[in-house]
């Protein structure tokens, strides 16, 4: 980007800002719709380029799309067993538990996977990232389900998760810590027993390292492998998100202050939000992947996901980025199989976090995905998956030698099987 591109990105933060202020005097509608992008923290760097591509193809067709899309794909379509645990300040956080089939289900699918052996008893439990559920694992679910014990939830205020008491009733922010003590709320509903490997994408991941930082115990005596997926242990304060110094200064310098006050005004910032569909899905786009030729149904499904996640919500979490660190709670990772994959192109949490967390795990296995985003597992499915088998077998939970093949497919026919 050129320095003259830089001072435009600049001129657009700073433009959100003053749409927030106009809108205190009832410029709501045109100032949510600009600033309302910020969901996707670095909307403002984006903004400019996008809108000029997305205003070459009428809205009508690109709504029509949309809609097509959503009713062809399968993704996020797979449901569990539910259940409900309830975090320490009494949020309720919704889980889903697929069991192992009983024997006699499809046996020449289990031993495709993972020999004749049947898997161990171990519960494989994932956590999703900022502004997604526990449907951003489709493909992985899918791979796994009636084969491994898994269980997916939805952080507080995402998916079917209640919103957050402390946040509603006190105004509290949320912290990274506060997402360990839900993690272990639900480890204690779902999982009160046995072996589990823990997979966790990006806050996921956080939430995982914070989950080790408050119950070290926990991990010592029951876990037994940890997946960490486009994701980092500290210092999100210096990530640039592809801007020039110039656009990620002005970013950080208003972003806060924009985000606060639109949750401020979330009804009328949802409004704007919809009216803005088409910029916002070229910036999620964006940030999300880095393959040109990414599934449109896949990216679609992403869309969806992020922007049914409420702006006062985005504003709740946004902060807690800046104050994680949990370097040294990696140290009770020590001794244990772990997988630490990222996108090459990860534009949200850089691969260079995912290498300094390796650094700090030497026995860890680091995987490095080429032409991959922020959201691997989705557009890489297939590399994700198969690393997980690869853990799982390192685990002692499946046999060596397993294989996922053709269970990581992005097709519109890819499913449980």
């Amino acid at each position: 980007m050129s320095e003259s591109s830089a001072e435009a990105v600049a001129d657009v933060a700073v433009a959100a800002v003053a749409s927030a202020t106009e809108a205190a005097a009832g410029g709501w509608r045109r100032a949510t719709g600009i600033a309302g992008v910020a969901i996707g923290v670095v909307a403002a760097g984006a903004a400019a380029g996008v809108a000029l591509e997305r205003l070459t193809v009428g809205r009508g067709i690109r709504r029509k799309a949309r809609l097509a899309l959503d009713a062809a794909g399968p993704y996020g379509a797979l449901r569990g067993t539910p259940g409900k645990a309830y975090a320490e300040d009494g949020t309720e956080l919704y889980y889903e538990v697929d069991e192992v089939e009983p024997e006699g289900g499809p046996a020449s699918r289990r031993r495709r996977l993972f020999g004749r052996k049947a898997p161990a008893a171990v519960t494989v439990v994932f956590c999703h990232g900022y502004c997604l559920s526990q449907d951003s694992w489709h493909f992985q679910r899918a791979a796994l389900r009636g084969l491994v014990r898994t269980v997916h939830w939805d952080q507080r205020s995402h998916g079917r998760s209640g919103r957050g008491v402390a946040q509603v009733r006190d105004g509290a922010p949320v912290t990274i810590d506060e997402l360990g003590g839900d993690l272990r709320a639900v480890l204690d509903a779902a999982v009160p027993e046995g072996p589990i490997v823990l997979v966790g994408h990006s806050m996921g991941g956080m939430t995982v390292m914070a989950l080790a930082d408050r119950f070290p115990e926990l991990i010592r005596e029951r876990v037994v492998a940890v997946a960490l997926v486009g994701t980092s242990s500290g210092r999100l304060g210096e990530v640039n998100f592809g801007l020039p110094v110039a656009g990620v200064n002005a970013v950080r310098r208003v972003l806060p202050g924009v985000l606060k006050a639109l949750g401020q005004r979330a009804e009328l910032v949802e409004k704007g939000r919809r009216a803005t569909a088409d910029l916002f899905a070229g910036i999620i786009k964006r940030y999300s992947f880095a393959s040109r030729d990414v599934d449109p149904a896949v990216a679609r499904f992403a869309e969806r996901m992020i922007e049914s996640t409420p702006i006062d919500v985005v504003a709740e979490y946004y902060p807690a980025f800046d104050d994680h660190d949990k370097t040294e709670a990696l140290a009770h990772f020590a001794g244990l199989p772990v997988l630490v994959l990222a996108g090459i192109q990860d534009m949200v949490t850089p691969s260079e976090h995912s290498e300094a967390i390796a650094g700090l795990l030497p026995d860890a296995e680091l995987v490095l995905v080429p032409d991959a985003g922020h959201l691997v597992m989705l557009e890489h499915p297939e590399v994700v998956t198969d690393r997980l088998a690869d853990l799982l077998a390192r685990a002692g939970a499946v046999p060596a030698g397993a294989t996922v093949e053709g269970y990581g497919s992005t097709s519109s026919t890819a499913g449980p099987g």
